[in-house]
C-alpha cells in the first residue's frame, strides 16, 4: 500500500494536534448539581472528580436521599464532560481534514 506523500509530511503536525486536543479535554473542567444546587460535583475532561461540594441542610436529612443526590450530580458532570469532549473533537476534526490531502477528504 502506498501512502500519499502529504499525509506522511503531515503525520508530525497530526501528533502535535493530538497532543493539543488531549491537553485540552484534560484541562476542561465542568460542575454537575442536583437538587437545585443542594449536591455539586467538579469533574475534568478526564472523568476525574475533583470535588464534591454538599450543602449544610442536605446532610441533616435522609441519608439515601443525599446518596441520590450526589449519583445525580457525578451523571450530570459526567453528561457535560461528554458533551465538552465532542464539541472538541468536532473542532479536531475540522483541523485533521485540513491535514488530509485533498483526494483523500473526499472518502
Amino acid at each position: 500500500m502506498n501512502i500519499p506523500d502529504d499525509l506522511l509530511k503531515n503525520a508530525k503536525k497530526f501528533s502535535s494536534t493530538m497532543d493539543k486536543l488531549r491537553d485540552k479535554i484534560g484541562g476542561i473542567v465542568v460542575t454537575g448539581s442536583a437538587g437545585g444546587g443542594m449536591v455539586e460535583v467538579d469533574m475534568n475532561g478526564k472523568q476525574e472528580m475533583l470535588a464534591v461540594r454538599i450543602m449544610d441542610k442536605t446532610i441533616a436529612g435522609d441519608v439515601e436521599m443525599l446518596q441520590d443526590l450526589i449519583i445525580a450530580a457525578y451523571n450530570a458532570a459526567v453528561e457535560k464532560v461528554n458533551e465538552a469532549v465532542t464539541n472538541e473533537i468536532g473542532s479536531f476534526t475540522s483541523v485533521f481534514s485540513k491535514l488530509l490531502p485533498s483526494d483523500l477528504t473526499s472518502i
